[in-house]
């Protein structure tokens, strides 16, 4: 009988990380928006990630895989992890607000659950992680604001896009566990995202054309920052909870990351946090102990 995955408290420290790196990649996006387009800007976000696994790999003295099946794999990981959802969310930043696409884009949480669930033995499906996820996301739209929720519209390409991104992500969370199990966290992610290189590099070239040099030196620092911190560091950190912690709890990521980004506003550019996003802050606490459970097994 399969062991259901748990979360410990390094699974824990490594989901704050996370979402810490990531919440400041919307940000990233909209100042890159100003001068490139969405594809182009998922282009040099997986390419100049590569590079920096790259040295990790040569440092640590980790050998790639040779098998032809499991570059096969990456492509698969990169397609559904990357290449799918970063251009399906660069695209709906174009046309939804900040706040609309975090809300959207946490039903990852709920979607991952839920695939894992189905697919997975060690994973079932349960109330708790449902119940957790729910509140999660009610949190989310706490700290976002209601008004971001009157503009939600199914009928909304750009709406559609976020939703279909968080259900790319979870497919992937599970991918990665079952077909790229036995490797090191650092040689799954430099494989992810070269496979994610490949397949943009002609995709940029037939939608929009050579990519452009010529940046402000803000777009410049948004692209190497996207590209080093909320890629490179992130999806070693992505592989690290995947191994330890399992596909459904690793989308709990999508609950903090806009948590982050609030919090990330107040303490460096002086943004003043409402009563709402501190109800937010607490829903989404209680939704993280409710699916992690520990807490009430002790009470």
């Amino acid at each position: 009988m399969s062991t259901q995955a748990s979360m410990t408290g390094t699974a824990w420290a490594m989901l704050l990380a996370l979402a810490a790196v990531w919440g400041g990649s919307f940000f990233f996006v909209e100042i890159a928006l100003t001068e490139e387009t969405p594809l182009t800007i998922v282009l040099h976000r997986v390419f100049w990630a590569v590079p920096v696994l790259g040295a990790v790999l040569w440092w640590k003295g980790l050998a790639l895989p040779r098998s032809a099946r499991i570059w096969g794999a990456y492509l698969v990981m990169g397609a559904l992890n990357n290449v799918i959802p970063f251009s399906l969310i660069v695209w709906g930043q174009v046309y939804l607000e900040g706040g609309l696409a975090s809300i959207l884009n946490g039903m990852t949480a709920m979607f991952g659950a839920v695939v894992a669930g189905l697919l997975l033995a060690d994973e079932r499906l349960t109330v708790a992680k449902l119940a957790g996820a729910a509140l999660g996301l009610i949190g989310v739209a706490a700290i976002i604001g209601p008004e971001a929720m009157s503009g939600l519209d199914l009928r909304d390409l750009a709406q559609l896009a976020i939703l279909g991104a968080a259900l790319s992500y979870s497919f992937a969370s599970v991918w990665g566990k079952v077909a790229l199990k036995g490797f090191a966290v650092e040689v799954n992610a430099f494989g992810m995202l070269t496979g994610s290189t490949v397949l943009m590099i002609p995709l940029v070239l037939a939608v929009e054309g050579m990519p452009s040099f010529e940046y402000s030196l803000p777009v410049w620092a948004s692209l190497l920052g996207i590209a080093w911190l909320a890629t490179s560091l992130a999806y070693l950190l992505y592989f690290g909870i995947l191994v330890r912690a399992g596909a459904a709890n690793l989308m709990l990521v999508t609950l903090l990351v806009p948590p982050f980004a609030v919090a990330l506003g107040a303490g460096f550019l002086g943004e003043r946090l409402s009563p709402m996003a501190y109800i937010g802050f607490a829903l989404i606490a209680l939704g993280l102990a409710v699916t992690d459970g520990r807490l009430f097994k002790r009470r």
